[in-house]
Order: structure tokens, then C-alpha cells, then sequence
């Protein structure tokens, strides 16, 4: 259990949190909400000991372990199954120290707890999260230097999800995953055997992986029973009782004001009016509801409206390298109301398909059929470092108006949100929503016929993404959306379009369906991957039968390799196998310590196993060796 006792926090001087107290119950998926710059990530960082409140505390029971992603993603020359592998400290320290112990009762205790955490079967429980996160069995084995930044911190994520700890602390986890990444997230959470505490405005995983809500609200921090849905409900029927407590106080004290106003005076009635007035002094006036207003978005209609179609391809293909295309094989058409949202696991072309509509990639092959005057606006999260440091919003509308009056740019940027000391800041010192914002206006600015958005929530809080639902539905022209948010994508979109295997073609589920897909996707990953552990012995190297069953995959050099391992376990066992013989021989043992020497014998029967098995797989490797041409 995650106690959180009277905490206080103040950053330069703001309070952020006052006297909070709040207890999550172990084993619970709590979802932690509220608006951006409450201070959500500041108590992480408390839990985590990495800041100090002024007051109070946050503490977990004895022994128990609190996890987070770490900050820096990894980028060195270790590959992603070695990363992730690493996360588990006891493991990897075990089996470090497995390497150098001589001491008999040493190497039983190692080889007993590394049989009690399942270590034998952390490759493929490595391998199954990252295959979750969108690595393929070809990327695990690649150094982690060779993937971009979001590419990393997925697998600073797979990371700390193997570590398994009992307080697991995640900050905005979907950033960086693609819908299909999410979807599995989601079904990982759900069944997580521990405690779970996960900031994020992604209103699907608050309603389907977490069953608490905490909020932070006014410095204060409080604890709902269910989704998200349900706490929002509690909470705005909480909101319309206060409001009724507050009108009725508000009536009572009116009543006693007038009465004490009239007969003040009055002698007969001067006790009765000192009495109502020591009430009224008393009564603790019902605070106001205090709702932030969210500055809504506003995308014009389009300046220049097209005939249908805006655009058609037909047998189109696109690539960056001549000869080598992305995706081929594109008979599609884009209308003026058509709303689509692009599926697919990243890495698959959504992207590329997004730079072709736009106009920064040509078509290799086939064609891009369109007016010559369509006019398409982009958005995408990069473009956020794009945006010209030192420059306000005022500037960067001044070089879009710059035949205005400086009101007519300031109305402007009123309406998108912009008032007019915000829109004095430097961009450096916007907030990422806020910088999204800016972004959102310069785009759309001259009245796009199509708009093409790339993960447009990554830095916007629930209701500004609830903000942003309700501007593109308003606007007239055509949205072609990619993000992993599916209550955008439900609440926004009406046609929903696939990329994979090299094209792009509509798809005729619904979210659902392709939830579903995915997920069984992922079963089915996860079932092979328990059927390899089955197979991983000692060291977690396959079975030579495992190679067979996949000749793609085989060659000399390979198979040599196998029997290299191979011989090696062997005499690993063997060494351990004497060194327990040897302790056993010892008749005192039986004697000072009966528990130790069954543990001894219970160790040495599953190692000679292991051996036996081990001699198996050399000689099946030595006659896959010898059929294959080897010498």
C-alpha cells in the first residue's frame, strides 16, 4: 500500500500541493488525473524520493520496491533484449555471481532463488513485452543506439514493466506508443499483479486498465472508487450538490440578514436579531465551484473550396530510396467531409503516407490525382522544436498578418487561445499544450482543405483534448488522423483506413474488431513465447528442435554457435554437479543443517536433468550440423 500522508509542496514560492493525505490500497490500478501544471509528475517524483516535501510524507511497506520509466532512454551499444533483461537487478546479479561461486552452499541457494523468480524464463517474458511495444524478434536483438528517441523510451518502458516492481509509477506512458502499442498496454495494466499509478489524459485506458481515480484538484488530493467515466460522474453530481448547498446557504443567510436588519433595533426583538447575527458568524460560507475554463480550438473552414474528390491515388507508391517503396499498390480517394483515422502499428508507413499527402514526398509509382490549388495543413509533434526560439505567438502571427492592425493579431490570437500575456511569452516558455495550440493555429491559419494530424493530443490534458474533439468536428474540411488515442479517433472520425503489409486500404471493423485483432495478436505472441521458455534450458539458449522448426533461419555458423553453448553448459554442469556431490559426501551436514542438504539433493537432481538435456541438445545439434553440409 502507497501511503500519502500530509504532503506539502511548493515550487518557487506556488503551492502545488496542501496538506494531502490519501492511501492507494495494494494491488489497485489507480489512474491519476488533473489539469496540466497541477503537479501530477511533482509527486511522482516525491513518491520516488527524487524531490522533498515540506511537510509529510510518502512511504511504501518495508522491502517493497517502487519502479518508474527512466528519464534518459538507453542508447548505448547493448541490445533491446539486454536492456530490458537488466531492469531485473536480482536476476542479473545472480546469475553474475553464479558465474564465480565455489562454495557449495552458495550455489545452491543462488540456483534455488533463481529457480523461484522463474529465471529461466525471463527471455521470452523480456521478449514478449517488447514484441508488445512494437519490437519485432529482428529489432530485440539490435543495439539500442540504432533506434530514435520515442523508439527508446518504449523501451525504457519494457524496462521498467519486466522489472515487475510492487509500486509501479508511470508518467504518460502512450506519449510514445502508437494505438496498437496502447491497446496492449492496456491489457498489460489490467492484469499487473501489483500496484499500479499511471498519470494520463488518455480517457480509454482511464476507463479500461485503471479501477481508481486519483484526482488532484485545488491542492488536494482524493481518492474515486472506478474509471474515469465514474468519477467524473461522481464528481459532477458532487459539483451540482455543492452548487445547491451553496444557493440554499446563501438564502438561509439573506433571511437572517434581513431579519437582523430590521429589528435591530427593536427592543423586543433585539435578543432574537444579536442570536441570528452570531449564527450568521458562524456559518461557514460553501465554497464556489471552481471549474478552468479551457480556451476552445478553431480551425477555418477551407479559403479555397475543391470539388470531390480532393485527392485520388491510383496504384500509387512512395518511398524515400528509388526502387524501394514504403507503400505501393494505393487506390484510394479523399472527399471534402471525409474524417479518416489511419491504423497500424508504427513503423508500418502512417507517417510516410502522411508526408505524401502533404506534398513532402512524390509518388514513386502510379498517381496522386488533385487540384492544383488543394491546400493541406500538417501537424506533427516534431514540429514543436521547429517553432523559431526567442519569437512569441504575437510574432509568429504578425509574420501571417503582417498588413494588420496590432488589435485585429490580437483578437486573432484571443480566439485561439492566446491572451495577451500569453501571447507576449517566448515559445520557449510555453507548456507543451500550449505550444500544441500554436502550432494547431499556424497550420490551420489560411483554411486548409484537408488537415493531416500526426499524435495531436501527446501534450493536452482531458478537456483540451475534449476541446479539440469538438473543433474538428466543426470544421469543414477533411481530417486524415493519426493517433493513439481511441476516444479522439471514436468521437471524430467515421472511416478508418490500415497500414500494413506495404499499402493502404480501408478497413471495414471498427475499433473494436481491431482491438480484438490486436490483442489476439499479442496471445498469440505471448503463447509461442511460452512455448520457447518451455524449451529455454540453463542458460536460455533453444533447443536445437526450436532451430528445425524454423530453417530460415539456419546455417553453419549458427548451428556451430549451438554447440558451442551447448559444450559449454555441459561443463558448467558438470563443475556444479561435483562441487554439490562434493558437500553432500560431507555426513554432517545430515546432522547441523538436514533442511540444506535437501535442498543440496533436490538442486542436484534438477541440474543432472538439465545436464542430460543439455547432452541432448548437443548431439541433435551435432546431426543438424553434419546434415547441413558441416564438417
Amino acid at each position: 500500500m502507497l501511503h500519502i500522508n500530509d504532503l506539502t509542496y511548493r515550487v518557487e514560492g506556488r503551492l502545488l500541493i496542501d496538506h494531502a493525505t490519501v492511501a492507494l490500497p495494494a494491488g489497485h490500478k489507480v489512474g491519476f488525473v488533473g489539469r496540466n501544471g497541477t503537479g501530477k509528475s511533482t509527486l511522482l517524483k516525491l513518491i520516488l524520493g527524487e524531490l522533498q516535501p515540506e511537510t509529510g510524507s510518502c512511504s511504501v511497506p518495508k522491502n517493497a520496491r517502487i519502479g518508474t520509466v527512466a528519464q534518459e532512454a538507453p542508447g548505448g551499444s547493448e541490445t533491446l533484449i539486454e536492456v530490458v533483461l537488466a531492469a531485473d537487478t536480482e536476476r542479473a546479479s545472480l546469475l553474475a555471481e553464479a558465474e564465480t561461486a565455489h562454495d557449495p552452499h552458495r550455489i545452491a541457494e543462488i540456483q534455488t532463488r533463481l529457480a523461484d523468480i522463474d529465471a529461466h524464463s525471463a527471455p521470452a517474458r523480456a521478449a514478449t513485452i517488447l514484441a508488445g511495444l512494437g519490437f519485432n524478434e529482428a529489432a530485440q536483438n539490435e543495439p539500442c543506439s540504432a533506434f530514435s528517441g520515442g523508439w527508446r523510451m518504449r523501451v525504457a518502458l519494457a524496462a521498467a514493466l519486466f522489472a515487475e516492481p510492487d509500486v509501479l509509477l508511470l508518467d504518460e506512458p502512450t506519449n510514445y506508443l502508437d494505438l496498437e502499442g496502447v491497446i496492449w498496454l492496456k491489457s498489460y495494466i489490467r492484469t499487473y499483479r501489483h500496484t499500479v499509478l499511471i498519470v494520463s489524459h488518455d480517457k480509454d485506458l482511464l476507463n479500461e486498465a485503471v479501477n481508481s481515480i486519483l484526482h488532484l484538484d485545488q491542492l488536494k488530493l482524493t481518492l474515486y472508487q472506478g474509471n474515469y467515466d465514474t468519477f467524473d460522474h461522481i464528481r459532477r453530481e458532487k459539483a451540482a450538490l455543492q452548487l445547491k448547498m451553496k444557493k440554499k446557504q446563501e438564502d438561509a443567510r439573506a433571511h437572517m440578514q434581513a431579519f437582523v436588519d430590521r429589528f435591530r433595533a427593536k427592543a423586543s426583538k433585539a435578543r432574537q436579531a444579536q442570536s441570528r447575527l452570531k449564527a450568521l458568524e458562524k456559518m461557514q460560507p460553501i465554497a464556489d465551484v471552481l471549474e478552468d475554463r479551457v480556451a476552445p480550438f478553431m480551425f477555418p473552414a477551407p479559403a479555397r473550396p475543391i470539388n470531390p474528390p480532393l485527392v485520388r491515388f491510383e496504384k500509387a507508391a512512395v518511398g524515400y530510396e528509388a526502387g524501394k517503396p514504403i507503400l505501393k499498390n494505393i487506390d484510394l480517394r479523399i472527399d471534402g467531409d471525409d474524417r479518416i483515422a489511419l491504423l497500424g502499428a508504427n513503423g508500418n508507413g502512417k507517417s510516410t503516407f502522411a508526408k505524401l499527402l502533404c506534398g513532402r514526398l512524390s509518388v514513386m509509382d502510379g498517381h496522386m490525382r488533385h487540384h492544383k490549388k488543394l491546400d493541406v495543413a500538417y501537424f506533427a509533434q516534431h514540429q514543436m522544436d521547429e517553432l523559431s526560439p526567442g519569437k512569441t505567438p504575437y510574432d509568429h502571427f504578425l509574420e501571417l498578418m503582417p498588413e494588420a492592425t496590432e488589435a485585429e493579431r490580437r483578437a486573432k490570437l484571443g480566439a485561439y487561445g492566446f491572451g495577451a500575456q500569453l501571447a507576449n511569452n517566448k515559445v520557449e516558455t510555453l507548456s507543451g499544450g500550449e505550444k500544441a495550440r500554436l502550432l494547431f493555429a499556424l497550420a490551420a491559419f489560411h483554411g486548409p482543405n484537408i488537415l493531416v494530424l500526426d499524435e495531436p493530443t501527446n501534450h493536452l490534458d482531458i478537456a483540451a483534448r475534449e476541446a479539440l474533439v469538438h473543433a474538428l468536428n466543426d470544421y469543414e474540411g477533411a481530417v486524415i488522423l493519426i493517433s493513439h488515442d481511441r476516444h479522439l479517433i471514436e468521437a471524430s472520425v467515421d472511416r478508418l483506413w490500415l497500414v500494413d503489409g506495404g499499402t493502404v486500404k480501408a478497413y471495414d471493423g471498427d475499433l473494436d474488431a481491431y482491438a480484438q485483432l490486436v490483442l489476439e495478436k499479442a496471445r498469440a505472441a505471448r503463447r509461442e513465447a511460452k512455448a520457447e521458455a518451455r524449451e529455454l534450458k540453463v542458460n536460455g539458449t533453444p533447443a536445437p528442435a526450436e532451430v528445425a522448426a524454423k530453417p530460415e533461419r539456419v546455417n553453419l555458423v549458427q548451428l556451430k554457435k549451438q554447440i558451442q553453448v551447448f559444450d559449454r553448459q555441459m561443463r558448467e554442469l558438470q563443475d556444479k554437479i561435483g562441487i554439490l556431490d562434493k558437500a553432500l559426501e560431507d555426513p554432517q551436514l545430515y546432522s547441523t543443517d538436514p533442511k540444506k542438504a535437501a535442498d543440496f539433493a533436490r538442486l542436484r537432481t534438477r541440474l543432472a536433468d538439465d545436464l542430460e538435456t543439455a547432452e541432448l541438445n548437443w548431439l541433435e545439434a551435432h546431426e543438424s550440423y553434419e546434415a547441413a553440409g558441416g564438417v
